[in-house]
C-alpha cells in the first residue's frame, strides 16, 4: 500500500495535484466575487486550440495552451469592458470559438485526438518530472501575485466604480484577474482536464464561503478545501481504476455536499446574533439620556462584531462607544 503511494509516479501525481489545488481556488476566489465563476470554463475551451495547435505543430501543447489562454482571456476582458458584450456573452464567443478551432486542428493533426484526451480530461498519472515544475513554478506565481495584490485585487473584484474612484487602475487588475485564471486553467490542465477545470476553482470557493465571512480568510480557506480535494483524489484513484481528474471534482463536490449542512446551522446562528437586518442597517443615533452602564469585556452583554468595533446587546439595543458617549445601532 505504502509503496504504490511512495512511487516516483504518484509522487509527481502528488505534488502537481497538490500545488494545482492550491492556485486555482485562489483565482477562484476573484471570479467568484466578480461573478464570471465560467470564466475558467470558458478559458478552458480555449485551451483546447492552444493544445490542438502545439499537437499539430509539434510544439509543447503546454506552451501553445498557455499562449493561446493568456490571449483568449485579454480578448475576453478586452469584450466585456467596451461594453460591446456583456462579460457572459463575451465568454460565450469566445468558449464555442475555443472547441470548434481545437477540433478543426486536431483533425488536422490525424492523430491528435487520443492525446488531446489526457488534456480535456487530466492525465495526472502520465506527467513528467519537467511538467511538474513547470506547474509547480507557475502556480507559485499565481499564488504569490494573487495574495500579495489582494487589496487591489478584490477592490476591483468587488466595486469596480468604487475602486475607480480611488485611484486604482481597474483595467489593469482586471487584466491581470483574467490572466491568473488562464494561468490557473494551463496548470490544471494535466491535473484535472480542461472539461473539469472550473470545477477546482470554484468549488472549494463554493465549500469554504458556508463557513467564512471575510474574503481573506475565504481564500485561505478553500486553498485548503482545494488541495485537500486534490490529494484525496489521486490518493483514491491509486486503489482502485477511477480517472483522477473527474474523482478530485467528485472529492471536492462531496466535501461541499458534507459540509453544506453544517454551514446552514452556522449561517442561521450568525442571523440570531444580529437582531437588524444586514442589509438594511438602521442609521446610527446618539443615545440621550445618561448611560450608566460601562460596557466592556466581562460585562455580561453579548458582544456583536459590528464593522471595525464591537456592539453591545442591552435591553433590546445595540449600544458602542463613540468616545465619551455610546450610539445607539
Amino acid at each position: 500500500m505504502f509503496d504504490v503511494l511512495l512511487s516516483q509516479l504518484m509522487l509527481r501525481a502528488l505534488i502537481a495535484a497538490a500545488v494545482t489545488g492550491l492556485a486555482a481556488p485562489t483565482v477562484g476566489t476573484y471570479l467568484v466575487q466578480r461573478r464570471l465563476s465560467l470564466l475558467g470554463d470558458g478559458i478552458g475551451h480555449i485551451c483546447v486550440t492552444g493544445v490542438a495547435l502545439g499537437l499539430l505543430t509539434g510544439t509543447s501543447p503546454t506552451f501553445s495552451a498557455i499562449v493561446i489562454a493568456i490571449l483568449g482571456a485579454l480578448l475576453i476582458e478586452l469584450i466585456r469592458a467596451s461594453g460591446k458584450a456583456s462579460g457572459d456573452v463575451a465568454l460565450a464567443l469566445l468558449f464555442y470559438g475555443g472547441i470548434a478551432g481545437g477540433l478543426v486542428l486536431i483533425q488536422l493533426a490525424g492523430n491528435g485526438a487520443y492525446a488531446l484526451q489526457g488534456y480535456l480530461f487530466g492525465s495526472i498519472t502520465a506527467i513528467s518530472w519537467s511538467d511538474v515544475w513547470v506547474s509547480v513554478v507557475l502556480a507559485v506565481a499565481v499564488i504569490v501575485l494573487s495574495i500579495t495584490l489582494l487589496p487591489q485585487l478584490f477592490a476591483v473584484s468587488n466595486d469596480e466604480d468604487y475602486a475607480r474612484t480611488t485611484g486604482l487602475k481597474v483595467r489593469y487588475y482586471n487584466v491581470l484577474i483574467s490572466v491568473l485564471a488562464a494561468v490557473s486553467v494551463s496548470v490544471a490542465m494535466r491535473t484535472v482536464g480542461l472539461l473539469l477545470v472550473s470545477a477546482l476553482m470554484i468549488i472549494p470557493v463554493a465549500t469554504a464561503q458556508q463557513f467564512t465571512r471575510g474574503f481573506r480568510i475565504t481564500m485561505f480557506s478553500a486553498m485548503g478545501a482545494g488541495a485537500l480535494a486534490a490529494l484525496s483524489g489521486v490518493t483514491t484513484t491509486a486503489f482502485m481504476d477511477a480517472p483522477p481528474g473527474p474523482m478530485i471534482v467528485l472529492v471536492a463536490l462531496a466535501g461541499f455536499a458534507l459540509t453544506a449542512p453544517i454551514g446552514l446551522v452556522v449561517q442561521r446562528r450568525r442571523k440570531a446574533l444580529v437582531p437588524f437586518p444586514a442589509d438594511v442597517p438602521p442609521e446610527p443615533q446618539a443615545v440621550e439620556e445618561p448611560h450608566r452602564h460601562e460596557h466592556g469585556p466581562g460585562c455580561g452583554h453579548l458582544a456583536v462584531e459590528h464593522g471595525n468595533h464591537i456592539d453591545y446587546i442591552h435591553d433590546g439595543h445595540r449600544h458602542a462607544v463613540h468616545g465619551g458617549h455610546y450610539d445607539e445601532h
